[in-house]
């Protein structure tokens, strides 16, 4: 408890007089976006965040809990997406006055759900594109393009985003994926704070194994 308050995942602005920060789950109105507890955008709000996002396409973008988008943030949905098996990717069956039905959904180049894991960096600008899905720990440079899914606890940068590097060794990722602490009640992860924000990787690889 910090300043006689708990952690509440259902309050918009978890900054005393700050509203450029917002937890994103509670300002939600889109069903096709699913977003888990205490992430948060530095904006107002995020739904404009989420550009393409229709209903005929079938498609969702689902975040994870603690995850920390940048301003700036984009996730391009899939109906941005064209034709592209033909002569021309021009949509006229979008615009008035043009002779085409829509093209069968085997036609598009349709991606599924964007999918992004849990205690994820977002930097600022970056863009996600259609279908990609980031692993748990994840950190997405400043201005990156991800068009390919990005692994667990990997640092990706540049555009298209590329790995730069893993933040662990394979088996402290493993131990991580298996802790899971963000589903642990509010509770007990207040109580591993100083584990989880310790820079002894040591002494956070034997306190994570003490406790799975």
């Amino acid at each position: 408890m910090k300043d006689g308050k708990n952690p509440d995942p259902n309050t918009i602005h978890p900054i005393a007089g700050y509203e450029n920060e917002i937890y994103v789950k509670p300002t939600l109105t889109n069903p096709n976006i699913i977003v888990g507890d205490f992430t948060y955008i530095a904006d107002r709000e995020f739904e404009s965040h989420v550009t393409h996002l229709y209903d005929w396409n079938g498609d969702h973008l689902i975040i994870g809990k603690f995850c920390q988008i940048a301003s700036g943030v984009e996730f391009v949905m899939n109906g941005a997406n064209h034709q592209m098996n033909a002569v021309t990717t021009f949509p006229f069956y979008t615009f008035e006055g043009w002779d085409m039905k829509p093209p069968e959904r085997e036609d598009l180049p349709l991606k599924g759900d964007t999918v992004i894991g849990n205690d994820v960096w977002v930097s600022q600008n970056a863009t996600i594109l259609p279908g990609v899905h980031i692993g748990d720990g994840a950190i997405i440079g400043a201005n990156a393009t991800v068009t390919s899914d990005i692994p667990p606890y990997t640092v990706a940068a540049g555009n298209p985003a590329r790995q730069i590097r893993t933040r662990f060794d394979d088996e402290l990722i493993d131990l991580l994926e298996r802790f899971k602490w963000w589903d642990k009640p509010i509770e007990e992860i207040n109580a591993l704070i100083p584990i989880l924000t310790s820079g002894d990787v040591e002494m956070m690889r034997m306190e994570i194994r003490t406790r799975m």
